[in-house]
């Protein structure tokens, strides 16, 4: 699959860059921000936004359509804190380190992606310890990542000793309170935070979490 860059600025700041984009090493689609923006091709892997977007009153709205993109913002201005770009570069920039930064930013999105799932209407970041709902947060235990991970990629109602085998390395007959203590320690954290009775279900069969529910 080809890497693709969707280049995101003024007019002159997309011709800057389509002067050497076939240096770059990545196939490449510009948008002027004084155009109306179309949809977001899947297949971009990175966004280079112009610091000048910052400019236009409706800037937030229009960062926010590349947010599950990686975005490396070029700035000649103070644009704030008002977003959380992945990386930034001021100008001017080498050739060299521009691959360098766009290379590095593939990297890291391919890392954070990995370490990454979307569960209902939630991410779980594993390197991190979160679970994020809305832009809200709760931090977890490394035991209680592997829990959620654990009964959402399993699909099915899981059974007190099976949780115990694959998390904590138990047999059989190990006491299975290990297990409903920190089931009940994590529902009432996304009950605090979340207001959510339903994250994780349980039946006769066992433990688990499923959007489509038990069958």
């Amino acid at each position: 699959m080809i890497t693709e860059l969707l280049v995101f600025g003024s007019k002159n700041f997309n011709n800057s860059i389509e002067e050497i984009k076939d240096n770059l090493g990545y196939s490449t689609l510009f948008f002027d921000f004084n155009k109306s923006l179309p949809s977001i091709p899947p297949s971009i892997a990175c966004v280079i936004v112009d610091g000048q977007v910052f400019k236009n009153k409706d800037y937030l709205s229009i960062i926010n359509r590349f947010r599950d993109k990686p975005i490396l913002l070029v700035h000649n201005l103070n644009t704030g804190d008002n977003h959380k770009f992945n990386d930034k570069i001021s100008l001017p920039i080498s050739l060299f380190d521009l691959k360098n930064k766009i290379k590095n930013i593939l990297a890291a999105s391919k890392f954070n992606l990995n370490s990454s799932i979307n569960i209902k209407d939630y991410i779980l970041n594993k390197n991190e310890k979160k679970l994020t709902r809305l832009n809200i947060s709760i931090s977890i235990t490394e035991r209680e990542a592997q829990l959620i991970e654990l009964l959402f990629k399993e699909k099915k109602p899981l059974s007190k000793n099976f949780i115990l085998k694959k998390i904590w390395n138990y047999s059989d007959n190990a006491d299975t309170h290990t297990v409903e203590t920190h089931i009940y320690r994590l529902r009432k954290k996304i009950n605090n935070k979340f207001k959510d009775n339903n994250f994780i279900l349980n039946s006769e069969k066992g433990y688990l979490i499923w959007e489509k529910g038990i069958e």
